[in-house]
């Protein structure tokens, strides 16, 4: 069996120094430039070996480490500037100073792009979708008619129709025949019946001036609506309570009396 050697992959020349330079843990502000040059010719020689592709800025980074190398072996130079009394001792500039910056620019954006590239992979696994429109799925309620209307609004109704109507006992009495429930109830429903529209409740005591049928009345339209052939409605509050006629097939619906 033949032997198999795998190289890591590396996006450029710096990518490759940095991993050079992590792998012995060297401070990247102080890099051993002759062992780190050393080791990224060895890395060329194997691609070579291999018979890989060679970027040419893999190559031009190998000349610019020679160039450090050969800059570090040369004995260092000072300037002496003398200004009167004064004396000035002037150091070159390290060689290795614009490969450090450049590598510690390239570190930071390698630094940032594993950061968004997590964020892409968790990013990934959450999946989301447009809000459905479920209006159809809400139960809606029919509009009740009566809905705010009680017993005592028609109680309300009836005191002032016992204020409106009162009167003074008169010297004589006549008697008169007496008004059951069941025919005011009747005549009620036939109003409503023959006029075919809604009635007031004033109306039904327009002609009433006696204090025992104003309560029969009242005793009727609550019989009425207790058996739902009639309805009440007061749109607003203080407002004549209108009378309509509930037919059976309204009855057995969804409309109620009060």
């Amino acid at each position: 069996m033949s032997y198999q050697v795998k190289l890591d992959t590396f996006e450029g020349p710096l990518d490759l120094l940095l991993h050079l330079i992590d792998q012995e843990e060297m401070d990247i502000y102080d890099i051993q430039i002759s062992k780190i040059t050393d080791q990224y010719l060895e890395y060329l020689d194997t691609m070579q070996t291999l018979q890989l592709d060679i970027a040419s800025e893999f190559l031009v980074m190998a000349s610019t480490l020679l160039s450090i190398k050969s800059k570090m072996l040369l004995p260092t130079r000072n300037e002496h500037s003398f200004q009167g009394s004064l004396s000035l001792v002037i150091e070159e500039e390290d060689p290795r100073d614009e490969l450090i910056r450049r590598l510690i620019e390239y570190k930071k954006f390698k630094e940032v792009s594993f950061f968004l590239k997590e964020k892409e992979i968790s990013r990934s696994k959450i999946f989301t979708k447009a809000p459905s429109d479920l209006s159809l799925f809400i139960e809606t309620e029919e509009v009740n008619p009566v809905e705010g209307i009680n017993i005592y609004h028609l109680i309300e109704a009836f005191q002032k129709a016992l204020k409106r109507y009162s009167y003074k006992d008169p010297i004589t009495r006549l008697k008169r025949e007496e008004i059951s429930i069941k025919d005011r109830m009747n005549h009620i429903l036939q109003m409503l019946q023959s006029t075919k529209h809604d009635l007031f409740f004033s109306d039904l005591l327009k002609d009433i001036t006696d204090r025992s049928d104003i309560v029969v009345t009242f005793l009727s339209l609550l019989e009425l609506i207790k058996q739902k052939q009639i309805i009440c409605i007061q749109k607003n509050p203080f407002d004549d309570i209108i009378i309509r006629y509930s037919p059976p097939y309204i009855r057995g619906g969804n409309i109620h009396g009060l």
